[in-house]
């Protein structure tokens, strides 16, 4: 992807979820600038730490002691639990000198767990602070150290390339010099120097996965980048396979199990079925509510929600055949649901009058 998608991608994490966005690309790219305009698009502070820099204490402060208990103090870049909301840029992360540092700032790119603080050491990072990560590519042009599988599955991978339209459209907002504009739009080829391609070893886990249910609840990204988003969490293959399988249900009918005992996961894919899909669904569940002896309340509930999206003929058409089950029919009538279903069943009536 390229800065200004990765900026929209950026974004709708920070502001949606709580996980770590990881961007990775080649020097001069724009990964720092990029996550520092999104800070202020979002109007959070900025709080840089260059971990090639930074020793441990530098992170998890100074060992002191009182009365009997060692305490760490805070460093002096922590953000307060009242300040503002803020992002904390982990920059440099495989940069970092020491080992023990690498593994110090392991804890504080993980996500926190349900119902819990992010943490570094000692310290509880307040729930309105976010953090993004941003590297070099371990692809052998740099000087970096190898980030292993157990890091990358705590990130969100958002691999950067450099895109010359892209760079174009930003020299011309920051007032580039003409010149330097005109040159770059006839030699996109000098742009940046040539360099390798590289591609992150990111695969599948099970808290990989729980990531993507994250995102895809949480967050909604342009169709065209779901692929490179969730490929920083499963990898490309587990990705590919996933939206391919995703793109294949959402042209199968719905089931009528999935109407009366998944509403709320299904909902949105019943108000996006074109009108023959929609009539398959609707000719199962008449199908299965003939059999049915009794619903439970939540699947009263399901069976009036899912009347209520239909289109108006469609509606008209479902009610007045539910309405010839008996069973059904007492569901339909009852007080609670008639601001859903007792226009129907008033405009039945007067058709059959």
């Amino acid at each position: 992807m390229n800065i200004e998608q990765m900026k929209t991608v950026l974004r709708e994490i920070l502001v949606a979820t709580d996980l770590t966005p990881c961007v990775v690309g080649h020097r001069g790219v724009g990964k720092t600038a990029g996550i520092i305009q999104v800070c202020r698009d979002l109007e959070r502070a900025y709080l840089p730490l260059r971990l090639g820099q930074m020793e441990v204490g530098d992170l998890v402060g100074i060992p002191y002691r009182r009365n009997e208990v060692m305490h760490w103090s805070r460093p002096g870049w922590w953000p307060a639990d009242d300040a503002p909301p803020a992002v904390v840029h982990c920059d440099e992360l495989n940069r970092a000198q020491q080992e023990d540092t690498l593994q110090a700032i392991f804890q504080f790119v993980e996500p926190p767990a349900q119902g819990q603080q992010r943490a570094l050491h000692t310290h509880k990072l307040a729930p309105q602070h976010r953090v993004v990560v941003a590297i070099n590519p371990p692809d052998g042009s740099y000087q970096v150290a190898p980030l292993d599988r157990a890091l990358l599955d705590r990130m969100v991978v958002l691999q950067v390339e450099t895109d010359a339209e892209c760079w174009a459209r930003y020299a011309l907002k920051e007032n580039f010099d003409p010149s330097v504009r005109q040159f770059i739009a006839a030699h996109n080829q000098l742009l940046s120097a040539t360099t390798p391609a590289f591609d992150m070893p990111v695969e599948p886990s099970e808290r990989a996965w729980e990531m993507v249910s994250t995102l895809r609840r949480q967050c909604r990204f342009p169709h065209e980048l779901e692929m490179e988003v969730y490929s920083g969490v499963i990898g490309r293959e587990a990705a590919v396979a996933f939206l391919q399988w995703c793109s294949e249900q959402r042209q199968r009918p719905l089931s009528a199990d999935e109407v009366l005992q998944h509403w709320e996961q299904v909902a949105a894919r019943a108000r996006a079925q074109r009108d023959d899909v929609q009539a398959a669904t609707i000719s199962e569940l008449t199908s299965v509510l003939q059999q049915a002896n009794e619903l439970s309340e939540k699947e009263q509930d399901n069976l009036v929600a899912y009347i209520d999206i239909l289109p108006r003929d469609m509606r008209f058409g479902l009610v007045k055949a539910l309405l010839r089950l008996p069973a059904i029919a007492a569901i339909l009538c009852q007080d609670r649901y008639d601001a859903s279903i007792l226009e129907t069943i008033t405009q039945i009536s007067r058709d059959t009058a």
